[in-house]
């Protein structure tokens, strides 16, 4: 059974004033700073029927209301992680506590809740009578896809208190509070006591860890969830006690099967250190030629994620005025350059960053953006390398000279996002398209679809012609039937160019679907999305970087509803971003301007050391 916490590692947050961070910015940057792998921080929402903003002071991270909740959900998502949200069940106000988790899981952005149900005071001491009516309410009230897990004390003599079968027809998943810490008890015994408890109750078990315990049983813990129990997510309780000492026993990812559950083979990337600099930062600066002043000549207002945007119109023979966005980088290594599109007034086409000190470079590189094309995503620059020790490592600069009239230009956020766990092989930019399929060998050949792989329908060609289903078709369909029948099936699904994945997951009618969006290409600076489609056994993640080459999947059937084959778009628009499921169907003028034939293209542009 999926769930939301598969291959994930997760994070509680309690309440602000249990932590020294101030802001929710400030909890991000230390969870980037200390644990990327955390992709999801699990906020407590509310405490029977109250918010749970009634018992935090600090005003910044309290939760009082679904404004409070968006505000997390904005913030995190905007620092590519989940917000999950958690909530203390006590059935004394079946009706107000029902309505508060219906209100937050009915927050866009919010990826689960998990109810703690305890058999304590200030818990659930009100029998097992209000249990149906209250999760009746709440299911009639966030439909039966979301998903609801219950977190327990997992100890054989308080599971009867929570009344299990009550609870069962309405959750997705169990959650195993292993404190043995507080039990005063033997890290392995309790463990193995936990799962065993739990093991016939028909649902996911996912351990929560304790991140106050002695780092090396913190270490062991892990390895052995992973190995002898086969959890295939984590959760560590909580932020605000786990420190510098702690964090590296949980910045390991979740590899289901593994021994010792440690950290992603090098060939899978992922992000360390990152840093954003946007208008309100004093590491953002602007100025004006000719003595002008800049703030004559730029206008502004707040943005999607609450901050500046800066913007003018664009100028067609002279620049009128230029900004700076400097990180700061303290650490040397690769990183991904990327910039914030906002919503409004980014209407160019011919926006030039300049960015500098790259190493092996003397002189700037140049990367162009159509802003036009985009709309509130970050667009990468590609991935580079610099050396910290260097003054203008990753600096950016930007002016207003684009050769045209009537458009407006945008200056938004930069983005440094350290690659780790891989050497990039791409030097500066994508070098250009591959085949999604075939053997190393086979890719390194003269043709594109390599050995017997063949487009069984072609680009923009109209297909299933006189059913409902009939459509132009949006990229191709790769199969190979020889030397039988389907032998294309359960083939390696390889990532054609560099990248990052912005979505990874099952879609109605079309089984298994990933979407990259692919570096920017040396040759012309585009940044195309790839999807591929009806796939099986997923091998990454939302937020992943890939590499040419590297296997993201094998080739499946959409379970069962198609013969094997690899559905293979590429996109020169960001649609495929927010909306990984578009089909035109027959509106022909929005295939040709969202989708083009990855068989031209990757001809075009094919990586010269194939």
């Amino acid at each position: 059974m999926a769930t939301p916490y598969d291959s994930k590692v997760a994070i509680w947050h309690w309440k602000g004033d249990s932590i020294a961070e101030e802001t929710i910015e400030d909890v991000v940057s230390t969870l980037k700073k200390w644990a990327p792998i955390v992709k999801q921080v699990w906020v407590k929402t509310s405490d029977g029927e109250d918010w749970q903003g009634e018992f935090d002071q600090d005003r910044d991270l309290a939760i009082d209301s679904v404004a409070s909740v968006d505000k997390w959900v904005r913030i995190l998502s905007a620092h590519g992680m989940e917000f999950h949200a958690w909530a203390v069940v006590k059935g004394r106000n079946v009706a107000e506590e029902a309505n508060r988790i219906i209100e937050v899981c009915n927050r866009p952005g919010v990826k689960s809740m998990v109810l703690d149900v305890e058999p304590y005071s200030g818990f659930w001491t009100v029998g097992k009578d209000p249990i149906r009516p209250l999760m009746t309410r709440i299911r009639r009230g966030i439909g039966g896809q979301f998903h609801l897990g219950m977190a327990v004390d997992p100890r054989p003599q308080h599971k009867a208190g929570v009344f299990p079968a009550e609870w069962r027809p309405f959750i997705n998943s169990v959650h195993l509070q292993l404190y043995w810490e507080t039990f005063q008890r033997p890290m392995e015994e309790v463990l193995d006591e936990g799962f065993s408890t739990w093991q016939d109750y028909g649902l996911p078990l996912f351990p929560v860890l304790p991140g106050s315990a002695p780092r090396g049983e913190m270490d062991e813990a892990r390895k052995l969830v992973v190995s002898r129990h086969k959890a295939t997510g984590i959760s560590w309780w909580r932020f605000g006690v786990i420190g510098p000492v702690e964090f590296p026993a949980i910045n390991h990812t979740i590899v289901p099967g593994e021994e010792n559950g440690d950290e992603q083979p090098a060939a899978q990337g992922r992000y360390g250190i990152e840093v954003v600099v946007n208008p309100d930062k004093p590491t953002f600066r602007e100025g004006a030629f000719g003595g002008q002043d800049p703030d004559d000549l730029l206008k502004e207002f707040r943005g999607t994620w609450g901050w500046t945007t800066k913007y003018k119109t664009t100028a067609k023979t002279s620049s009128e005025i230029w900004v700076r966005w400097d990180p700061q980088l303290v650490a040397s290594g690769w990183y991904e350059v990327s910039a914030f599109i906002p919503s409004r007034h980014a209407t160019t086409s011919r926006a030039r960053y300049k960015l500098h000190g790259v190493l092996g470079r003397t002189a700037e590189l140049e990367i162009p953006v159509q802003q036009e094309k985009y709309t509130t995503s970050w667009v990468s620059l590609g991935v580079f390398q610099f050396d910290a020790n260097d003054a203008k490592a990753g600096v950016v600069f930007l002016n207003d000279l684009t050769g045209e009239t009537d458009r407006e230009i945008a200056f938004d956020a930069l983005r440094w996002r350290q690659v780790v766990g891989i050497t990039p092989t791409e030097k500066y930019l994508a070098d250009g398209f591959d085949s999604p399929v075939g053997t190393a060998s086979e890719r390194r050949g003269d043709k594109l679809w390599p050995g017997n792989w063949f487009d069984a329908t072609g680009f923009a060609r109209r297909y299933r012609i006189g059913t409902s289903g009939e459509a132009y078709h949006t990229g191709v369909d790769l199969n190979m039937n020889e030397p039988y029948w389907d032998a294309d099936a359960h083939s390696p699904v390889y990532a054609p160019a560099s990248g990052v994945v912005t979505f990874a997951d099952r879609l109605s009618g079309w089984g298994n679907v990933i979407v990259i969006r692919h570096d920017p290409l040396i040759a012309t600076g585009q940044v195309i999305y790839g999807r591929y489609a009806h796939v099986e056994d997923i091998r990454v993640s939302v937020g992943d970087r890939v590499v040419r080459g590297q296997q993201i999947s094998k080739v499946g059937n959409a379970e069962g509803i198609f013969p094997y084959h690899l559905h293979y778009d590429l996109s020169p628009t960001a649609l495929l971003e927010t909306q990984p499921w578009h089909w035109p169907k027959l509106d022909y003028d929005s295939l040709k301007k969202n989708y083009i034939d990855p068989l031209d293209f990757s001809l075009k542009y094919r990586p010269k050391d194939r």
